[in-house]
C-alpha cells in the first residue's frame, strides 16, 4: 500500500513520499524524532533546533511505526512501505524536481507530443517553471532516406549534440522530463542520451497532470537559455538494429518486446506497409508499467510482472513500437528494475513493417 503525502494534525509532521522511500519532516522545538521499526531498518537524522528529517526503509511487506516526540507527548503514526525501484534515480517524484527549480545543474525538458495538437503552443500557454521545450519528432529524429521510410530514427551524434546545446544541456547537466502520458515521450529523450554516452537524466513520475493537481506553479511563455557544450560519445548497447532483430529471430536471443496495442501487435491495425509482428515477440502493452493515474506500478509488482512474462532480469530484451517511443518508455522502466541488457529497435514498426524482405506474422503468435 503507498502512503500518501500530507500533513497530520497536532504534531506539526508532514509525510511526503517518492520513489519508495519515506521522508518525514516536523517542525520541533528542541524535541527529537523516534524510530521504531519492527519489521525493517529506520534511518534518522536530527536537524538541529528547528527541524528534524527522518528517512525511513524497509522491507516492503513491513508496517512499522514512527513515534514523534514533542515535550512529553507521544503521537504514533502507523505507515506501510512501498517497494523501491533498483534504479531509483530514474524517476523523479514532483517534490524532488520542485526542489531542483532554480538549480543551474539541473535542466527541465517539456516533452510533450501528440500527432493531432500543437503541443509547443501547449507548452507556451502553461509549463514547469524554467523548463524549455522539445519535440522528439523534430528535434531528436533525423531525416527519413530518399524512400520515404523509415521515418523517425534517432538523430546522429553531431545533429543530437546541437540540439542538446540549443536546449542548454552540457556534458554535466542533470535533466529531467516530464510529459503528459506517463513519460513514455520523455523516454525518448532518455534513450538518445543514454545512446550518446549522458546518463544524468530522469523522468518525473506523474507528469505535468500530478504537478498542477498539486497546486503547484506554471509558468507562461518560452524560456530563454545559454548554450551549453555537450559532447557526445555513442555507446553501443542502447539501441538495436533491423541486422540485430532479424538475428534474434532466428536465434530466439534476445527476447522481442512488442509493446504496441493488441490491435497492431495482431495486424488489425495497421501502420506500415504491413501489419502484425516480428516472429517470436511477446505483446506486453507499455502501459501495463502504470496505473490509471500515470504514475508507475509498485516496482515488486512490476519486477514479478515481467518475470512472470519471461522478461526477468536476466533476460537480454530488445524492446519496440511503431517508433521506438513507447519502446523506449519500456525499456526505461526494465532498467529502473534492474534490468542490464536492454535495447530498443530503434526503427522499429516504421522500419520492419515497411520492408517486405523481413518475416512479419500476422494475428497472434
Amino acid at each position: 500500500m503507498k502512503l500518501t503525502a500530507g500533513t497530520f494534525a497536532g504534531c506539526d509532521t508532514s509525510v511526503g513520499v517518492g520513489a519508495g522511500v519515506l521522508v518525514l519532516t516536523t517542525s520541533l522545538d528542541g524535541g527529537g524524532v523516534v524510530g521504531v521499526d519492527s519489521g525493517g531498518v529506520a534511518v534518522l537524522t536530527h536537524a538541529a533546533a528547528s527541524s528534524v528529517a527522518a528517512t525511513a526503509i524497509a522491507d516492503r511487506r513491513a508496517s512499522s511505526p514512527l513515534i514523534t516526540r514533542r515535550a512529553s507527548r507521544l503521537t504514533r503514526i502507523r505507515v506501510s512501505f512501498v517497494s523501491t525501484l533498483a534504479r531509483a534515480d530514474l524517476f523523479w517524484s514532483t517534490e524532488r524536481v520542485a526542489s531542483a527549480i532554480g538549480d543551474p545543474r539541473v535542466r527541465l525538458i517539456d516533452c510533450r507530443f501528440s500527432f493531432d495538437e500543437d503541443m509547443r503552443a501547449t507548452y507556451l500557454r502553461g509549463h514547469l517553471p524554467a523548463a524549455v521545450y522539445v519535440d522528439w519528432a523534430t528535434d531528436l529524429s533525423t531525416k527519413p532516406p530518399a524512400s520515404g521510410h523509415p521515418r523517425w530514427m534517432l538523430a546522429g551524434p553531431d545533429e543530437f549534440a546541437r540540439t542538446m546545446e540549443r536546449l542548454g544541456i552540457g556534458d554535466q547537466t542533470m535533466v529531467v522530463g516530464y510529459d503528459a502520458e506517463g513519460g513514455h515521450h520523455a523516454a525518448r529523450l532518455w534513450l538518445a542520451l543514454r545512446r550518446y554516452g549522458h546518463d544524468r537524466m530522469a523522468v518525473m513520475e506523474g507528469g505535468i497532470q500530478k504537478w498542477i493537481a498539486e497546486g503547484r506553479p506554471l509558468e507562461r511563455g518560452a524560456v530563454e537559455v545559454a548554450p551549453a557544450r555537450f559532447v557526445p560519445h555513442p555507446r553501443d548497447g542502447v539501441i538495436a538494429t533491423k541486422a540485430e532483430v532479424l538475428a534474434a529471430v532466428r536465434s530466439g536471443d534476445p527476447w522481442l518486446l512488442d509493446v504496441r496495442r493488441d490491435s497492431e501487435f495482431t495486424g488489425e491495425e495497421k501502420r506500415a506497409a504491413r501489419g502484425g509482428h516480428v516472429p517470436g515477440a511477446v505483446n506486453i502493452l507499455w502501459k501495463e508499467a502504470l496505473d490509471d493515474d500515470w504514475m508507475l506500478k509498485d516496482p515488486a509488482a512490476l519486477d514479478d510482472f515481467y518475470t512472470n512474462a519471461g522478461f526477468g532480469p536476466e533476460t537480454r530484451t530488445i524492446t519496440y513500437c511503431q517508433m521506438g517511443v513507447r519502446a523506449a518508455f519500456s525499456h526505461l522502466v526494465l532498467t529502473a528494475l534492474g534490468h542490464d541488457d536492454v535495447r530498443t529497435y530503434d526503427g522499429s514498426w516504421e522500419e520492419w513493417g515497411n520492408d517486405p524482405s523481413v518475416p512479419v506474422i500476422v494475428g497472434r503468435s
